[in-house]
């Protein structure tokens, strides 16, 4: 069997993920005939079928799924290594933070007023990205370090958790089900999500959409427009809901949904002291804000 190109690794997650020779061709800019002859090719070299074809459906077989797990994690490597090098070959080097904005808990400004006393610190420099990318731009050499939400694909990554908050559902003023006090995920049969999943499955505002689905909404201006005008709902951490009251939006619990948990990741194999720095500091940071509510909790002053 010879070597095997990134090319096909490309092709074969494409239509993997797709399940459709034409949206997967579209994909990749190319002409479907010439990605079924590829795919067909890399069949030949592996010696397995990779996909089961119908006039109306192609499915993965096992065998596909398994080659789909370890293809994603090369192309990961492939991309890392370029974006790894690149930065490396920076004369001013920096510390390459990935968040989603808004999505911080409020922590952010403290955090990077620690890191900066650290001596350890470098430049920072902010990666946004939308909801649930963070991740992957850790994984892919985009970022260095992120602040993301639980749960995520944690493949590849350590974290420390840093707060964690109840999720409220934002759902139209106008919307019966702002007259209640509380609700359940069943009580969102029929509403969507960005992204369009259902909402009464609950999907964290962490959790990107599966390929092919819709694509979300890109910022929260344009979330929260959505929300008002009932075409969505949105699950939202408290500390997004106060800071973003809207006369149109209403706020409510969800009692089945589990709370929102915002945690500092960065790639397990990194060696970066400025890395260390910075999650030094997002933890005392956390520290610091979990002790001051336990007080106010207590009923005594804060110190």
């Amino acid at each position: 069997m010879g070597d095997l190109e990134v090319r096909q690794l490309r092709y074969f997650v494409a239509v993997a993920e797709e399940l459709h020779f034409g949206r997967a061709a579209e994909r990749l800019g190319m002409a479907q005939p010439p990605l079924s002859r590829a795919i067909r090719d890399l069949e030949r070299q592996l010696g397995v079928t990779l996909f089961e074809r119908t006039t109306r459906q192609v499915e993965i077989t096992s065998a596909g799924a398994v080659f789909l797990r370890d293809a994603r994690r090369a192309l990961e490597a492939v991309t890392a290594a370029a974006h790894r090098v690149r930065e490396a070959g920076r004369s001013s080097p920096r510390l390459r933070i990935a968040l989603k904005a808004d999505i911080d808990g409020g922590l952010l400004p403290r955090i990077l007023d620690a890191y900066h006393a650290d001596a350890a610190s470098l430049p920072p420099e902010l990666v946004l990205g939308g909801f649930g990318e963070q991740p992957q731009a850790l994984r892919d050499g985009r970022a260095d370090v992120g602040l993301v939400l639980s749960p995520f694909d944690d493949r590849g990554l350590d974290s420390e958790p840093l707060l964690t908050e109840p999720v409220l559902v934002a759902v139209a003023a106008a919307d019966p089900l702002a007259a209640r006090t509380a609700l359940r995920l069943d009580d969102l049969t029929g509403r969507t999500v960005p992204g369009g999943a259902p909402a009464h499955h609950g999907r964290a505002i962490g959790q990107r959409s599966r390929p092919g689905t819709a694509r979300p909404a890109s910022n929260l201006s344009e979330i929260f427009s959505l929300v008002e005008t009932g075409s969505l709902v949105f699950f939202a951490p408290t500390s997004v809901a106060r800071r973003y009251p809207r006369p149109g939006i209403a706020y409510r619990p969800v009692t089945d949904l589990p709370d929102a948990t915002l945690s500092v990741a960065w790639p397990d194999d990194t060696r970066s002291p400025a890395v260390a720095a910075f999650v030094r500091a997002a933890c005392a940071v956390a520290a610091v804000r979990h002790e001051r509510a336990e007080t106010l909790v207590r009923g005594l002053p804060p110190s």
